[in-house]
């Protein structure tokens, strides 16, 4: 045989041999245990159902112009501190349970027991379950509906107590802001009074100032000296041209008696060409007749223009646009040397306060740049408290969140502890592991062989032989005896068992 399949046969026989202390340990085990559940008291659990909506439809039509809280980290930690000591005070007051507690200890104590029975799960989906456990399912449905009203309460007064501290922190910071605004503003007035003449200016600076203005300057002297070689360059194209000029009108001497035949001449020609050449006696005699009315044309108008001409004296138009170009030149030599002179001035007056003005300038600057850190943090602020008035409107006159109750407070008729049920049955069989476990240890404090390999194992000596036990019938007797009451009283605890379960399960009030 396997040693440990007769190792494992021999604990067992030994546990059977004390089959009668783990059935007397079963016995009393699950007597007291069934004593024990029965005077337990009974408890119920009052249940409560809550949505959560925290889909306004103000949301998307106030973005930007108030602040939308975090409705979601709200409902979060108004759920991690429901069963916070202010809470449970006040659900004590308003279930009328602090009247029971006289003492701070007593007080103390009612406290801990109500957090330890008060269970809040969900979340998926914003959907809360609120439950209480206690031994009045009366109570237990009052303590309930009272956390559903400390739920939907807790959360609307902490935004708008938020709301209000929030306000009172931007007003007093507008105060603080316009009363430093005021302060700078009377700093700068007392500044420009005292230091008129000498502000600086936007131009970069008082070095930049003074780098413009000597830049201007030296400009203003180059056009000055172009516009003195332009006026010298004028007049001496003035001093080349004449102030009048001499013209001949000539006379055109009126058409003759000539012009007339030459064109009938040169008509009839024309109309002879249409049957004849040119070698046509006619038209070659013609010809010689044109030539010679053109040569006495010629002659007669010579002639008359050498007794018509006549000389007329007009003003020179180059000498006169010369002499308005001179005018001008002057005018603009005057304004620049007018302006160079003005900025010659500037420049030495800014070279002169080279020590002051830059101090003033820095000074200067320094105001500026606290009024505009000033300003900007008063108008941020200005800002800030629309948002927060607006808010607070949203806050008071609408609801951000919406509870409503989906399964309103109520009680199982069933307790939902203790089990008995499961309790009764874990009794008596843990009674018999508690007798086997105890026969076991009590096998291993006395140990007896029970077989030749173990008695040769504990001895070390070679087995020679084995004497057989002889049985009476006097000792079969007793054995036999003693199964009966054995299996008598293992019958006995499984009826007593069954019937509890019968009254727990079928006959029991609170089944």
């Amino acid at each position: 045989m396997n040693p440990v399949l007769e190792q494992v046969l021999g604990y067992l026989r030994g546990v059977w041999r004390r089959r009668v202390l783990v059935l007397v340990i079963a016995w009393l085990v699950a007597v007291a245990s069934w004593v024990y559940i029965y005077s337990l008291e009974n408890r119920y659990s009052a249940q409560a159902r809550v949505y959560v909506d925290t889909q306004s439809m103000l949301k998307p039509l106030l973005g930007g112009l108030a602040i939308q809280p975090n409705v979601g980290q709200q409902i979060s930690m108004m759920t991690r501190t429901i069963v916070s000591r202010p809470n449970l005070e006040k659900l004590a007051r308003m279930t009328d349970l602090d009247l029971r507690a006289k003492t701070p200890q007593q007080q103390e104590a009612l406290y801990n027991g109500l957090a330890g029975k008060i269970g809040l799960s969900g979340g998926g989906e914003n959907l809360y379950s609120i439950s209480f456990v206690d031994s009045n399912p009366d109570l237990a449905k009052r303590v309930v509906q009272a956390l559903l009203t400390i739920f939907t309460e807790s959360s609307l007064g902490g935004t708008r107590k938020d709301l209000t501290k929030s306000q009172k922190f931007i007003d007093d910071q507008l105060q603080h802001y316009e009363e430093k605004l005021l302060e700078k503003e009377k700093q700068l007035e007392e500044f420009k009074r005292h230091n008129m003449g000498t502000m600086p200016g936007s131009e970069g600076g008082f070095y930049g100032q003074y780098q413009q203005v000597a830049a201007s300057l030296e400009q203003a002297k180059l056009d000055l000296e172009e516009a003195i070689n332009r006026k010298k360059q004028l007049q001496s194209q003035l001093a080349d041209q004449e102030e009048t000029l001499e013209t001949v009108n000539p006379v055109t001497p009126s058409t003759t008696a000539l012009d007339a035949r030459i064109s009938a001449m040169q008509q009839q020609i024309d109309t002879l060409r249409l049957k004849y050449t040119d070698l046509h006696p006619e038209i070659a005699h013609m010809k010689v007749l044109i030539a010679h009315l053109l040569e006495q044309k010629k002659q007669e108008e010579n002639a008359t223009r050498k007794d018509t001409q006549e000389s007329v004296k007009t003003q020179n138009p180059i000498y006169q646009q010369l002499t308005i170009a001179i005018a001008q030149a002057d005018a603009s030599v005057a304004s620049l040397k007018a302006r160079v002179e003005q900025l010659g001035k500037k420049r030495d007056g800014l070279y002169r306060a080279a020590d002051s003005i830059p101090h003033i300038e820095g000074e200067y600057t320094q105001l500026m740049r606290d009024y505009g850190v000033y300003q900007k943090n008063f108008g941020a602020l200005l800002d800030r408290r629309e948002t927060a008035t607006l808010t607070g409107e949203v806050e008071t006159k609408t609801d951000s969140v919406d509870f409503r109750v989906i399964d309103p407070p109520r009680v199982d008729g069933k307790p939902v502890w203790p089990n008995r049920p499961l309790l009764v049955t874990a009794a008596p069989f843990g009674g018999l592991a508690l007798g086997v476990a105890l026969a076991f240890l009590l096998g291993q404090l006395r140990p007896t062989v029970i077989g030749r390999r173990q008695l040769s194992e504990l001895t070390d000596l070679p087995l020679l032989g084995a004497v057989t036990m002889i049985v009476t019938d006097e000792m079969r007797l007793r054995a036999r005896r003693l199964n009966y009451v054995f299996f008598a009283a293992t019958g006995a605890l499984f009826i007593a068992y069954l019937g509890q379960i019968v009254y727990y399960v079928l006959l029991s009030p609170a089944a």
